[in-house]
């Protein structure tokens, strides 16, 4: 594992690129979200899913959250509902996840087949930059082996996932705490799928009136 300290305001062009080469390649990369630290891959290369599967030491029944740069780029994953618009205009950048319906260009093996994509806009400079630099959303799960604790730092990651992950984005500690609130925004109505970071309340009031 190569490993690459990292500003978490101001990232580095250089080391956004190298670990978007090293995505496009096939690798997996390590980063920090405004939660908590990210597994990262390229959601179009099938080897790529199952690398991740087999790093979190689980099946692949399981669907697969995406982080974007912006929410042009969460558009070419899903399709927002007037609902995902309204939660995106107030909650975004931020530890929010949306499902959605996924565009067919996405993969079984990231919405696990429910035909539904979960995606959000991180409020992380190095998250959203590494979409950026890799031109669509990006694979983030958390960065840690299935039934263990995740991971907030970058030492917690290396002892976790040294052995299997090519590069990890060193940007410090991570918030920690619960990772993204998950909200069904595929309907005309929020459904709580996952309480986390952004309180339900706080949810119900983004969309209210």
């Amino acid at each position: 594992m190569h490993r690459i300290s990292i500003d978490p305001l101001r990232p580095s062009a250089t080391a956004l690129a190298l670990a978007a080469a090293l995505i496009r390649d096939g690798g997996l990369v390590a980063f920090p979200t405004d939660t908590l630290y990210g597994l990262g891959a390229d959601p179009r290369l099938p080897d790529a899913v199952d690398a991740v599967y087999r790093a979190k030491g689980r099946t692949g029944s399981r669907a697969l959250p995406l982080v974007a740069s912006s929410v042009e780029q969460v558009e070419m994953v899903g399709r927002l509902t007037p609902l995902a618009s309204r939660l995106a205009g107030s909650l975004w950048p931020g530890p929010l996840t949306v499902l959605i319906a996924a565009l067919p260009v996405v993969p079984a093996s990231i919405h696990g087949g429910s035909g539904r994509v979960a995606v959000r806009v991180p409020d992380h400079a190095v998250a959203r930059g590494l979409a950026h630099a890799l031109g669509h959303p990006i694979i983030s799960t958390s960065a840690n082996r299935t039934g263990t604790p995740a991971a907030s730092t970058p030492d917690e990651v290396a002892a976790s996932l040294g052995d299997v992950i090519g590069l990890l984005l060193d940007a410090g500690a991570t918030p920690g705490g619960l990772p993204s609130t998950i909200v069904d925004a595929s309907g005309a109505e929020p459904r709580l799928v996952r309480v986390g970071a952004v309180a339900w309340a706080r949810v119900l009031e983004s969309v209210a009136g």
